[in-house]
């Protein structure tokens, strides 16, 4: 069995201000002014970067008025998590399998 993991949601996640976004999503649904508090990002670098993971899936809007309203998808973040639950038992029942070397 081969078991592949979404390299480009990967990608998207690996940037720690997006990872620190995300955390901070599963939490609670926030506005960009909330998430310029909590991360110390200018509201420039940070609309970016929500703009990356919007556009990846990860995160949805949700408009209130002159706000904007950010939350995580978690369907998104379960697949990523079961594709490498996946892997990890992939790696557990090929433990014991080696290629020899010619």
């Amino acid at each position: 069995m081969m078991t592949s993991v979404d390299t480009d949601l990967i990608r998207v996640l690996a940037d720690p201000l997006r990872l620190q976004i995300v955390t901070l999503l599963a939490r609670e649904t926030l506005c960009t002014t909330h998430l310029v508090e909590e991360t110390g990002a200018r509201q420039t670098n940070l609309s970016n970067h929500l703009r990356v993971l919007r556009e990846a899936g990860v995160v949805e809007t949700e408009p209130c008025g002159r706000f904007t309203y950010y939350k995580l998808r978690p369907d998104v973040i379960a697949q990523l998590a079961s594709q490498f639950a996946d892997l990890a038992e992939s790696a557990r029942t090929a433990a014991d399998n080696k290629r020899a070397c010619p």
